[in-house]
């Protein structure tokens, strides 16, 4: 029987329709080649949805992505709702989506593709050879913690957020990394600021705990502030970076940088009943319509989709294979383009990947045999 899955897509804002559509495109041709089949809906999320029914993510949405085996979103956000009630905001949508999806983990992996490592602002040196993994704790933390509000205290006014974790919360995400690197490289480096923060105290004393149940991975722990300077100075050495809410949504736009680009990076929000698969860019609104994004995050997303969402893990290895031989092609999206290169607009270099979606070579001699994928 042919393998069927749901996946619902959720285009949101700004470049977000671009760039998903590019995403979109290569996932079919990919189903096509590996032989299964993807029955897609679109449905409206963030601000195109609350200009269309009052809210950033509807119900139909909502229950949408409940059903899907996996969920692919463009990206969320525009200055018009800046001045919006915090209820009708782009991002607290999203942050709903997470929190109602039962997310609480974040892949936000960084490999320096070899044909545009001089993309990247660092010597070709340092950057050569990276491939590391954040793992971000996506569910608490100061975006979700309560009481939070502003107020007026003495005649002037006074904002305050709580950060709070449980022990049970960070158990979870910890496990979830010490799995990941025990298919990689073996070590994991705890991010916190265990000198001045309770959460991070606890979040240390936690962490060691999970870790001695994976003697098999060395684990340290380190100062959010020394792993900024560490992914300017030695990002090749690192593997897997935990961390709490808010420092993986830092610092894996410091990775981004890395990469020279954020419309290169994919991500990955798991742990719950549906996974969500996203670029870490913005919307980028200036750019919408204008034929310049760069859709090579959303794609890559949709490789992230197919192994961690759907389990085709060698499609997923097919579609990374396919953006190399891409790049090695010559094309190029704007952001990326050097004099002399090539540079195309999403749709077109989506193309280009799509058309070289190709199974490996075991894989064609098993299907060339009558065997099957």
């Amino acid at each position: 029987m042919k393998r069927s899955y749901e996946v619902v897509a959720l285009p949101g804002d700004g470049i977000g329709p671009e760039v998903l559509g590019a995403a979109m495109q290569v996932l079919e041709s990919t189903a096509t080649t590996f032989g299964f089949e993807l029955r897609l809906s679109e449905h409206d999320v963030g601000w195109a949805a609350v200009r269309r029914c009052g809210s950033p993510l509807p119900a139909e949405t909502l229950d949408a992505c409940l059903r899907a085996d996996a969920v692919l979103l463009g990206a969320v956000g525009h200055p018009d709702a800046d001045e919006a009630p915090v209820d009708q905001r782009p991002e607290t949508g999203l942050l709903e989506l997470r929190s109602r999806l039962g997310c609480y983990v974040n892949l936000r992996p960084l490999k320096v593709a070899g044909p545009i490592s001089h993309v990247s602002p660092l010597r070709r040196e340092l950057v050569e050879g990276v491939d590391l993994v954040i793992v971000r704790e996506l569910a608490g933390g100061l975006y979700y913690g309560r009481p939070r509000g502003l107020e007026t205290v003495d005649g002037q006014r006074v904002a305050h957020d709580t950060l709070r974790y449980g022990e049970s919360e960070i158990e979870r995400v910890a496990e979830a990394a010490f799995r990941l690197a025990a298919g990689r490289r073996g070590r994991v480096i705890s991010v916190d600021k265990a000198n001045v923060l309770e959460t991070s105290r606890l979040w240390r004393a936690v962490v060691g705990e999970v870790a001695a149940r994976h003697p098999g991975v060395q684990c340290e722990h380190m100062y959010v502030d020394r792993v900024a300077m560490e992914l300017v100075l030695r990002p090749a050495k690192l593997d897997v970076l935990l961390m709490e809410n808010m420092f993986g949504d830092i610092l894996s736009d410091s990775a981004a940088g890395i990469a020279g680009s954020l419309g290169l990076l994919p991500s990955a929000s798991l742990g719950g009943r549906t996974p969500i698969f996203e670029p870490v860019h913005g919307s980028a609104p200036e750019l919408a319509g204008l034929d310049l994004a760069n859709p090579v995050g959303a794609i890559l997303s949709a490789a992230m989709l197919l192994e961690h969402g759907l389990g085709e893990v060698d499609a997923a290895r097919a579609v990374e294979r396919a953006i190399d031989r891409t790049y090695r092609a010559g094309l190029r999206t704007f952001d990326i383009a050097r004099p002399g290169e090539r540079p195309v607009g999403p749709a077109a270099f989506a193309a280009a990947v799509a058309a070289r979606i190709e199974v490996g070579a075991e894989r064609a001699t098993a299907l060339a045999r009558g065997g099957s994928l």
